[in-house]
């Protein structure tokens, strides 16, 4: 091993020096720690309004080592071909009461920051992985967000209440769509519950059809590649990407469909809400540009359903560089933001989805305006004023924006300081190389193998998202997570 050698304790070590200096807090404080070392057991049902619907063929489907388990699911089929769906959302404010030590800490940062060298929860690991985690065979508080859906994916009646419940099955994404695409056999815990395997394929099938509904509505077909350290023992030997399977389409169609009911029923309560909008894109026009250069065309103005239409063509086209074109399109569609919502404004929505109702409500455990907003929904429920004031909304929907914006750059940075890491000693080699970046503070580019992004310090002009180059690595540095890269001929 030499001397430039990086474990993960390094990149650890790196993570945390990067929150801090983002606003973000790496450990937990000693009151935090006294309050949730004080807790011995999970909330229970107090309240004779709550259901008990412990019967149900409840599962989880998730990564393979997550233990901070925020929703459920299960399907019951109707007649004509409906089928009503119910998604159980973990009632974390059960236990993290606001104005605790465990809310002051999970208020700063926002979120949890998943890094190459570690994660670090929003909630402590008592609270997130245990007392308010959806866990297999526990019975927990959750808040249920019931929908009927028709046998075309539409969606119809829709209700939310509180309810008692049981994880039947902890399942995991890859095991999970390998059965369902029949490329492997049904996971242990489908073959052990009684009903689970029919339950999961109504689900698929339920989902499959919104996810087709949805995107005949314009929502947006991108597929960009993300990756996740690998080690052997302490030492990183790889990045992967992670891609898209059918497990996780289902979970995101249900989460993305309870997220704009919750919307929905806070306005029809009239309570106010924390929005999470995107806005109508500022670079349309290099969007049209990059469509052009592929020989189609779109709109002069912004139109999701033609972009919609355009992606889909992309993907079925030429499906081995649809990720380089969905990467694209995600930098010029720009970020998400959470936005304060008033009883009778009309909403932005969200661009990228299609839709004009949407908040985030479904992983309370992990991000800190999904915990705001059990507790309005919670509020609502109870037919009680709501929890926050509009100012307060308002300042907290800049401050989650604002520390998500850090969270996904100390993010960023570990992946870059990991990938920093793996080229170190491939200085001089050549790359084929996709522009992802660009702007006055600099040009951007990807290379595939291995997946990383670096800095273009020369050759950079004139140059703009979604231009094909040749580069040469020049330059590593682990500790800042920067990789070099210099424009040589051959490419572009």
């Amino acid at each position: 091993m030499g001397p430039t050698m990086r474990t993960r304790s390094d990149l650890q070590a790196i993570a945390r020096r990067a929150m801090r200096e983002r606003g973000l807090e790496p450990d937990f404080s000693p009151a935090v720690l006294a309050e949730v070392g004080a807790l011995t057991t999970a909330a229970v049902a107090r309240d004779p309004a709550v259901r008990d619907l412990r019967d149900r063929l409840w599962c989880s489907i998730d990564n393979d080592d997550s233990r901070d388990l925020d929703q459920l699911s299960v399907a019951e089929p109707l007649a004509a071909g409906q089928v009503k769906i119910l998604v159980a959302v973990a009632d974390v404010d059960a236990l993290v009461r606001r104005g605790s030590a465990s809310d002051g800490h999970a208020r700063t940062n926002t979120t949890s920051v998943y890094t190459a060298g570690g994660i670090f929860p929003m909630l402590p690991e008592r609270l997130s992985t245990d007392l308010t985690s959806l866990g297999e065979g526990e019975e927990r508080l959750a808040l249920v967000v019931e929908m009927t859906l028709g046998a075309d994916g539409t969606a119809g009646a829709s209700e939310v209440y509180r309810a008692v419940v049981r994880n039947r099955a902890k399942l995991a994404y890859d095991a999970v769509a390998a059965w369902l695409d029949g490329q492997g056999p049904p996971p242990p815990r489908v073959a052990a519950v009684p009903g689970l395997d029919a339950q999961l394929r109504l689900q698929d099938r339920v989902a499959q059809s919104m996810k087709a509904s949805r995107h005949q509505h314009g929502a947006l077909s991108l597929e960009t590649l993300e990756t996740h350290a690998v080690f052997d023992d302490e030492v990183l030997i790889d990045l992967r990407p992670d891609e898209k399977n059918r497990a996780k389409e289902l979970i995101e169609d249900f989460m993305i469909a309870a997220n704009g009911v919750t919307a929905r029923y806070l306005a029809r309560r009239r309570s106010p809400s924390l929005r999470r909008v995107l806005k109508t894109p500022e670079r349309w026009s290099r969007i049209v540009e990059l469509a052009r250069e592929l020989g189609e065309g779109l709109p002069a103005t912004p139109d999701a359903r033609a972009l919609e239409r355009f992606l889909a063509g992309r993907r079925a086209a030429d499906p081995l560089r649809f990720p380089d074109l969905s990467l694209s399109v995600v930098k010029l569609l720009g970020a998400g933001e959470y936005v304060l919502d008033l009883p009778g404004q009309t909403p932005e929505g969200h661009f990228g989805l299609a839709v004009r109702d949407y908040t985030h409500s479904t992983a309370p455990n992990r991000r800190f305006p999904d915990l705001l907003t059990q507790r309005l929904l919670k509020a609502a429920l109870a037919g009680g004023p709501a929890p926050y004031t509009g100012d307060e909304l308002e300042a907290l929907a800049r401050h989650c924006t604002a520390q998500e914006d850090n969270a996904g750059k100390v993010e960023r940075h570990l992946r870059k300081s990991a990938a920093a890491l793996l080229v170190q000693s491939r200085l001089g080699e050549r790359f084929d190389a996709l522009v992802t970046g660009a702007s006055e503070k600099g040009t951007w580019v990807r290379i595939l193998n291995p997946h990383v992004e670096g800095k273009l310090v020369r050759g950079g002009e004139r140059l703009d998202i979604g231009d094909r180059v040749r580069v040469e690595l020049v330059a590593t540095d682990v500790e800042r997570g920067y990789i070099d890269f210099a424009r040589v001929a051959g490419g572009g």
